[in-house]
């Protein structure tokens, strides 16, 4: 039975941009339709699963790391992920307005928030019951791509 879910993991892996040179395209592709091709990341990989992180963007090297959590996760809240790390190239310095205006021109963004809070609640509560991960540092405006 464990054989034959790492065998679906790796189909969907490769079908949903399981590799890196995928996942990069893929930004790219989520640049020009949403973002007017203003964010060009010079690398976008998987790394293995970040503590307080889904992703994570560092502006002076232009390389975005998405965790490999959010291989589990629908197309659109990748992409909603993949979009905020992008806008990171455009403003970086934080969460500013005018990074919310950009990341709000992915339509399914509410919902990909939505979505990364549950999932963010199911995959850090300890058997205990406690949530290991602090609250959003952005106070009531969902900072997603943060756990």
């Amino acid at each position: 039975m464990v054989t034959k879910i790492r065998k679906a993991d790796q189909r969907r892996d490769v079908q949903r941009g399981g590799d890196n040179e995928r996942l990069e395209e893929r930004a790219r592709q989520l640049s020009w339709r949403w973002l007017d091709g203003a964010a060009e990341p010079k690398s976008v990989r998987w790394v293995p699963a970040m503590r307080t992180r889904w992703a994570s963007c560092t502006p002076e090297d232009g390389t975005i790391r998405v965790s490999t959590l959010l291989r589990a996760v629908p197309d659109y809240v990748l992409d909603y992920v993949l979009v905020h790390e992008l806008v990171h190239l455009i403003v970086p310095g934080g969460h500013p307005p005018e990074f919310w205006e950009h990341v709000y021109r992915f339509p399914r963004t509410e919902r990909a928030v939505g979505f990364l809070e549950a999932y963010s609640r199911m995959s850090t509560v300890n058997p205990d019951g406690n949530n290991e991960i602090g609250e959003c540092r952005d106070g009531d405006r969902a900072v997603a791509a943060e756990r």
